[in-house]
């Protein structure tokens, strides 16, 4: 087997069935979530889409979200007059059925912790992203921030979307958000996602093998000159998040060229499962895709969707 194939049936093993449980339960808790917003938020008609992995076709199975969208009207106030109040009446209304845990800008939704789960609440994936457009458009949207100097981030969903799902390398970014989670480095998703497609920009007709290894070596060699770019608004700084990380994703990266100079590919991502499994490999690939191409003929008109970094 190559380098390239085994990288290949790694992807495919990290790929969900269309009728995967998994994903059978976001779109369960996405129509629940989606109901509450709508029902409660009915004189404002909020947007609500996928965002993140499942617009941009880059989920793995290591580690998923189902992000969505709650973004309202520019000019209507009913779901709060500021930023702040629609993020914080979004959260009370979902605290009301989940544990509800506040983020940056982003609500991550998990089952009440009851006395029978002694205080655990399960994770569902699911992240609402509140905000507001910034226009009749529909495009550029603001969202609260809970942390930093800035209090409002200004950016667009569908940008976002589009700059990582049409990038020509979301074999790579996968792979690489794999190598992230099963390594722990803590990157955030949006983060290195830009780095990926910055880095490859001139190498996307490269083998998968050559993308990694040139990731991995920059990151390797060259992590303290690396940046990345919101590509819906160069105003966001991006550079704190990437701070966080630059140690780790140096330190990873040599161990892994490592790893791999000496036990090739599969020593750095583990061996295959059995055959059997792979047997299901086109059915798992087909799943995201398919997810995708819904999330996109679902898109209301020229309205935005979100992803979260």
């Amino acid at each position: 087997m190559t380098p390239d194939e085994y990288l290949k049936k790694v992807l495919k093993q990290q790929t969900f069935a269309t009728d995967a449980p998994e994903l059978k339960d976001l779109r369960k808790r996405r129509t629940e979530i989606k109901g509450i917003l709508e029902g409660h938020f009915s004189e404002s008609s909020p947007s609500i889409r996928w965002a993140g992995s499942m617009a941009k076709d880059t989920m793995i199975k290591e580690s998923y979200d189902g992000d969505m969208t709650c973004y309202f009207p520019h000019d209507e106030d009913s779901a709060g007059k500021t930023l702040e109040e629609i993020y914080n009446n979004v959260a009370e209304l979902l605290g009301k059925d989940y544990d509800v845990e506040r983020k940056a800008s982003a609500l991550r939704v998990k089952n009440q912790s009851t006395k029978a789960t002694k205080g655990f609440a399960e994770d569902l994936h699911v992240d609402v992203v509140p905000g507001r457009f910034t226009d009749d458009d529909e495009g550029d949207v603001f969202m609260h921030r809970t942390t930093g100097e800035k209090e409002r981030l200004k950016t667009n969903l569908q940008v976002h979307i589009d700059h990582i799902r049409d990038s020509g390398v979301r074999d790579a970014i996968r792979m690489m958000k794999y190598w992230n989670a099963r390594n722990a480095i803590g990157a955030k998703t949006f983060v290195l996602e830009l780095l990926v497609v910055k880095l490859l920009a001139d190498k996307k007709d490269s083998s998968l093998s050559e993308q990694l290894t040139h990731v991995l070596t920059e990151f390797r060699d060259s992590v303290e000159g690396l940046s990345v770019e919101d590509p819906a608004n160069s105003n966001n700084d991006l550079k704190p998040a990437l701070d966080s990380v630059r140690y780790m994703l140096s330190s990873v990266a040599r161990t892994t060229l490592s790893t791999v100079d000496s036990s090739g590919w599969e020593g750095a991502f583990g061996k295959l499962d059995s055959e059997d499994e792979e047997d299901s490999g086109e059915r798992r690939k087909a799943a995201l895709h398919a997810a995708a191409i819904q999330v996109r003929e679902s898109r209301p008109g020229t309205r935005p969707w979100y992803s979260g970094a």
